[in-house]
């Protein structure tokens, strides 16, 4: 049986991580994670020490540490377990083999906390979300081409309520019963909410009609608009998965864009939404609607498809964040759902630097 691992076996075996493509160092090594430092600071503050106790952990350590949790949407246990599992993980974070890794009470902690300060007026994640931005902008990544809008659920563990418990939290009213087992208010989220997602069928080969589908879900909606250029999110949103998509578009445009074109499907399509568009000077690319009992007009769509091919990248933006980084929402409530889905759209915007930054680097 080998003996305990030396320092420079570990320094060889990071280099073979390195020499095999470790994402996260290329994370480290494009992504300056000070430039969080002051507002995580604001948004997190150290109680005195004067009466001794332990010495709390870095600031940005424990930013990044919420950082790998979102990169595959881990629990604040299996967090802890991998950062002191993976030298990839304990390198990201700039601790060594001797050094204390944050637990998942500290993890829970700190994200509570970030969940639950304002700065400006301000949730915390908005605030260092577009920290951020100003930094890619910075970079050379503006906001450029025009900007596309669009939601996608984020599921949340379903609620088997009764329709009395349902009736009291759509008015905004705690059931009785919850109310006497403060044990099980804690566990129940009254700010999801169910809704229809409808999956428009292909026609079969032999030109028969198929049904549509209609699949019900659980939880909350990510609103957002990316520039059209380089794809990265520039405004967003979350609201319960019931919202109505068309209603959140003014909160999703993005001013400093320097094109005036705005893509999104019909559900973005309405009258207050395109006057909104015109009194800014927009030019609305959302996709027109069908007649109501009439076929489509060929010209309409021809336009459609047109729109859909541009509108599609926004697509990738929701694909990767379900795939790769597995978004699920696992906590409780509007707020933390909120800090959850800015931690997995930051990731992806840092994410997406990494490989613009890539493509421009010279060969």
């Amino acid at each position: 049986m080998r003996g305990q691992a030396g320092f420079f076996e570990v320094d060889d075996r990071l280099k073979e991580l390195s020499a095999k493509g470790d994402a996260l160092e290329r994370l480290n090594a494009v992504v300056d994670f000070e430039l969080f430092r002051a507002d995580l600071e604001r948004a997190v503050p150290r109680s005195d020490r004067s009466k001794g106790g332990r010495p709390p952990f870095d600031h940005v350590l424990m930013f990044k540490a919420l950082v790998l949790q979102a990169s595959h949407n881990l629990s604040d246990e299996r967090t802890e377990y991998l950062i002191r599992d993976r030298l990839s993980f304990m390198r990201f974070l700039g601790l060594g083999l001797a050094d204390t890794v944050p637990d998942a009470n500290t993890i829970w902690t700190y994200r509570e906390a970030l969940t639950r300060t304002s700065i400006a007026g301000k949730p915390a994640i908005e605030v260092v979300f577009e920290r951020f931005d100003a930094a890619l902008a910075a970079a050379g990544f503006l906001a450029m081409s025009g900007q596309i809008i669009d939601a996608s659920i984020v599921a949340a563990p379903k609620q088997r309520n009764t329709d009395g418990e349902k009736r009291d939290i759509k008015e905004g009213r705690i059931p009785p019963e919850w109310a006497k087992k403060p044990a099980k208010l804690r566990q129940k989220d009254r700010d999801a909410r169910w809704t229809v997602k409808y999956t428009k069928a292909k026609p079969s080969d032999d030109g028969a009609p198929r049904v549509d589908l209609a699949v019900p879900a659980f939880g909350y909606k990510n609103h957002l608009g990316i520039d059209r250029r380089h794809r990265l999110i520039r405004r967003w949103t979350v609201t319960d998965a019931a919202r109505y998509d068309g209603a959140v578009l003014p909160e999703l445009i993005d001013r400093n864009n320097t094109a005036s074109d705005v893509w999104a499907d019909t559900a973005y399509r309405s009258k207050i939404n395109e006057r909104f568009l015109a009194d800014r000077l927009l030019r609305s690319q959302i996709h027109r609607k069908k007649p109501k009992g009439k076929p489509m007009p060929r010209r309409t769509a021809r336009a459609n498809a047109r729109k859909s091919a541009v509108r599609s990248a926004v697509e990738h933006v929701f694909a990767r964040q379900k795939g790769p980084m597995g978004l699920f929402i696992r906590t409780i409530g509007l707020a933390r759902a909120r800090t959850k889905i800015g931690l997995a759209n930051l990731l992806y915007n840092m994410q997406r630097m990494v490989w613009l930054t890539g493509q421009a680097a010279p060969a």
